[in-house]
């Protein structure tokens, strides 16, 4: 009985997901006459060759977002590490000062006009990929979350790593870091997602459109499809645009990696979540 009930709250939860895939691949005229269903009804792969037909474009878009999303994820969770980790230390000299300025950021910002100043004018950052890494780089809630889980980990492993004369970033690296391989997973695949998601700073600082991400450009499709159905050129021809089932093959192309990402990281994310919850 209780796995029937999970295989039916498992179906369910599916369902949504499985409806956008079929809806991907059904005749335009026929999903919007007959409604959603979890077959495709006039099966063709129509929106993705309509989304394909950016070419060049959208290969571009994707390994722009493959790359920011890599270095931004990698770098990140190695800074918010390193500043988790010292926030654990009871016995490091500055704790107190860093972890208020930690959690002032929580509460008090500067806004949006003196960030795009410094963004664009002290930085220079117009057109640059920085613009797209730097922003997301420390997230202050997830150096909390690695923070209570490097100062749950046993102190007696690293005091016996001292006395053997390991020095501290020696301990973090071979020591720590290790031993928190699921609270690491858990922010590495949160921040990883930022990344992917990547789409506001694209808006506010780049111009070239060969360095726009995958979801900026899918943004792009969308509104030129909702101009052409719009236009009063396009309605006295007769000309039908597949909004419907462009927009859901949008939703599988731009979410499609990240559930996979999800999937593969699943057990470390309910681990950590879980032993590294705030006490």
């Amino acid at each position: 009985m209780p796995h029937a009930a999970l295989i039916i709250f498992a179906f369910v939860t599916l369902m949504p997901l499985l409806l956008i895939v079929s809806a991907s691949f059904s005749d335009d005229a026929m999903l919007t006459r007959r409604g959603f269903s979890l077959l495709p009804q006039g099966f063709t792969t129509f929106a993705y060759q309509y989304v394909a037909d950016t070419g060049a474009q959208i290969y571009r878009a994707y390994m722009v977002t493959v790359g920011i999303t890599v270095v931004g994820t990698t770098v990140g969770l190695f800074i918010m590490s390193l500043l988790a980790y010292a926030l654990s230390r009871p016995d490091f000299r500055y704790r107190r000062l860093l972890s208020f300025l930690v959690f002032f950021t929580l509460l008090f910002n500067g806004g949006f006009v003196p960030f795009y100043i410094l963004m664009t004018q002290y930085l220079g950052l117009v057109d640059n990929y920085l613009a797209l890494v730097l922003p997301n780089l420390v997230n202050v809630f997830f150096v909390l979350i690695l923070r209570t889980y490097f100062a749950a980990l046993p102190g007696e492993v690293f005091e016996a790593a001292r006395m053997d004369g390991a020095g501290e970033f020696r301990i973090f690296l071979q020591i720590a870091m290790p031993m928190a391989g699921p609270a690491l997973a858990t922010v590495g695949l949160m921040t990883a997602l930022t990344y992917w998601n990547e789409w506001v700073n694209v808006l506010y600082f780049i111009r070239d459109p060969e360095k726009v991400t995958l979801q900026y450009l899918l943004f792009q499709i969308q509104q030129n499809i909702q101009l052409l159905q719009e236009s009063d050129t396009f309605a006295s021809l007769g000309v039908t645009i597949p909004a419907q089932s462009v927009r859901m093959a949008i939703a599988v192309i731009a979410t499609g990696p990240a559930a996979l990402l999800f999937l593969v990281f699943q057990k470390y994310l309910v681990r950590g979540a879980t032993l590294g919850a705030f006490k």
